[in-house]
């Protein structure tokens, strides 16, 4: 089993064309939000915090502001929020739509030097969001690097597996952060992450043509 590193390969380290927006890329309005942290029972907290500051496993998250469209794109930062909600709904990272019907397997494209680190069959951790075809078409076209460096992924099954973000112990004066890292949702550590993307873990998938997949995207596409 391995872990991927932070969101940032396959689509998420290029600068797309003008058209593509992709859902997760946070905008320049979308800034941090100043907290104090804090002890909060067994674990990390907000001193002012709310119901919308923890997920539905009772991990903190980091704050972040929510203006989508507002200000320019930027790209190869990931909103913490939308990407939580792709990969919980299970949604392309680029277009929102829904990826759980694919009866050939949910789409995910990563880069080869991330895939090839300890291939098939290793199950995957991962903080990519899946994405449909048609977007995947979009995000290799407006890529500057070679379509080599990709590996295209049908996936079959998977599951939410752990967060990344910024691990903490309680101090003195209060919480100390000790690192940056990725824990698993099981993880009693978990308790005192604040949280910035979370992680899919996938186990059944296959290799697919990424190129031969878009062609007959294309024809299907010209015969309707």
């Amino acid at each position: 089993m391995r872990h991927e590193a932070p969101y940032g390969g396959a689509a998420g380290r290029c600068v797309p064309a003008a058209r593509v927006r992709p859902l997760i890329t946070a905008w320049s309005s979308e800034r941090g939000r100043p907290v104090t942290l804090t002890t909060r029972g067994s674990g990390l907290g907000y001193a002012d915090e709310d119901a919308y500051d923890r997920d539905r496993d009772g991990i903190l998250w980091r704050r972040v502001g929510i203006s989508p469209g507002k200000g320019r794109p930027t790209f190869g930062t990931v909103h913490s929020i939308r990407q939580r909600r792709a990969m919980q709904r299970v949604l392309c990272q680029v277009c929102s739509d829904t990826m759980k019907d694919d009866p050939e397997g949910v789409l995910w494209l990563m880069g080869t030097d991330e895939y090839e680190q300890d291939p098939w069959p290793a199950p995957i951790d991962t903080p990519h969001p899946p994405i449909c075809l048609p977007c995947a078409e979009l995000s290799i076209r407006a890529c500057p690097f070679p379509r080599t460096q990709y590996t295209a992924l049908r996936v079959t099954r998977y599951h939410l597996s752990a967060v990344y973000g910024a691990l903490h112990q309680p101090g003195l004066l209060g919480p100390e952060p000790i690192d940056v890292c990725s824990v698993a949702l099981d993880d009693p550590r978990a308790r005192w992450m604040q949280a910035s993307q979370l992680l899919t873990r996938l186990t059944e998938y296959r290799v697919v043509d990424l190129d031969a997949e878009i062609g007959a995207y294309r024809k299907e596409r010209r015969r309707r």
